[in-house]
């Protein structure tokens, strides 16, 4: 496994030698330049706790988080795997910040990462700031999304390969709500392995099953290749404001105590996770499984409506792609349609606005993606408005 020579893990001076070993013999340390006010009754009334600094973030609200974890795979994985390990996750403020660390930690300037596409653009955006190049490989829809396992081999056994360092997987993906299936995960598994890369698997949108084939799960604690799992409360609680995140990391012993090593440096130096919202972790975890199935029912809801809709319509030239997970689905329209002008004539005649197809980089012309989570009647009308401005422009 190959990691950034962007992250100092030289080693320590010799007064931090002599901390570490009086801090591990028990020893009590005072220091003289101490600048944290709340050991100096210095902190706001509301905040009076002493702030002890945890890269990682606290541990209480990391083994809240282990708990919860170690629960979820007993409940929904077709195998085993041991107790989540809470020095193996790392709290932050979302999946956005995970990308960005995940970066330093494995790539260099000008090193690359494998990222779907058909796909959101935040992970070529966020490696542009890293100055890493997110390289594409092919999500193919025929009647379902797969993974073009024969276009990533290439590139890793092409020109571009050495320069490789993580594959990002999302699970299900966003647009295409298409989750890994079994096959397509042995194949990426052993990618990784054959090519001493690192697997990146965003499963944010994991719970929210649609229309999923069977045989799915989660990639996050797979103990065969380094694997840095990411998740939050963004989707988990329907909770973007929430701003808690995490990195599950697993993998061989030796790759996952100097990843652990290396991000604890960049950990150190961001210090994400706030005392104040770490707190409430534990309490909101408790909320999390009600939560889900709030937002599963109107999904769910909401997709059985959109199917009923377009069948009512007859012969209507819009359909709807398979929908294995998550929020959002691509409606297929017609081709002929310029899809900047099908959006506009929506923002001019009902108010009503949307990503065309070429905003994920969908392969053609003919697509428009839709949330399923408005309330079912707004919903409704949103589709009805779709019908109505695709056929007018049909004529």
């Amino acid at each position: 496994m190959r990691f950034s020579s962007r992250v100092d893990t030289g080693n320590p001076n010799p007064i931090i030698v002599e901390q570490r070993r009086a801090l591990a013999a028990g020893e009590a340390l005072t220091s003289l330049n101490d600048s944290n006010p709340t050991r100096h009754g210095l902190a706001p009334e509301g905040l009076s706790s002493v702030y002890r600094a945890q890269p990682r973030g606290p541990i209480e609200a990391r083994r809240a988080l282990a708990r919860f974890l170690t629960d979820q795979d007993e409940r929904t994985r077709s195998y085993r795997l041991p107790a989540v390990d809470p020095e193996h996750l790392y709290l932050l403020s979302s999946t956005s910040q995970a990308y960005s660390w995940l970066m330093k930690l494995f790539c260099d300037a000008g090193d690359a990462v494998l990222a779907p596409t058909p796909g959101y653009p935040l992970i070529a955006s966020i490696a542009r700031l890293e100055n890493v190049h997110a390289l594409p490989y092919q999500l193919r829809f025929d009647g379902s999304w797969v993974i073009d396992l024969a276009g990533i081999a290439a590139v890793l056994d092409g020109p571009q390969g050495d320069r490789v360092r993580a594959l990002i997987v999302i699970n299900p993906n966003n647009p295409t709500g298409s989750y890994v299936r079994p096959q397509e995960r042995a194949a990426l598994l052993d990618l990784c392995t054959r090519h001493g890369i690192a697997l990146i698997a965003d499963e944010v949108f994991f719970d929210y099953a649609l229309e999923p084939f069977p045989g799915n799960d989660r990639l996050a604690g797979e103990p065969a290749v380094l694997t840095c799992g990411l998740d939050g409360f963004s989707k988990m609680l329907a909770a973007p404001h929430a701003k808690v995140g995490w990195i599950r990391l697993s993998g061989p012993d030796v790759e996952v105590r100097e990843a652990t090593r290396r991000l604890d440096v960049i950990a150190d130096d961001y210090l994400p996770m706030s005392d104040i919202i770490a707190r409430r972790i534990p309490a909101l975890l408790d909320d999390a499984e009600a939560q889900t199935a709030l937002v599963q029912a109107r999904v769910r809801g909401n997709l059985t409506a959109l199917h009923r809709m377009l069948e009512e319509d007859g012969g209507s030239p819009i359909s709807v792609l398979r929908a294995e997970g998550g929020w959002n689905v691509l409606l297929r329209v017609p081709a002929v349609l310029d899809e900047d002008e099908l959006v506009l004539s929506m923002i001019r005649e009902h108010g009503l606005t949307g990503q065309p197809g070429y905003f994920f980089d969908m392969p053609s012309n003919g697509y428009l993606a839709v949330s399923l989570l408005p309330e079912p009647e707004e919903f409704e009308r949103h589709i009805r408005q779709v019908i109505e401005t695709v056929s007018r422009m049909l004529g």
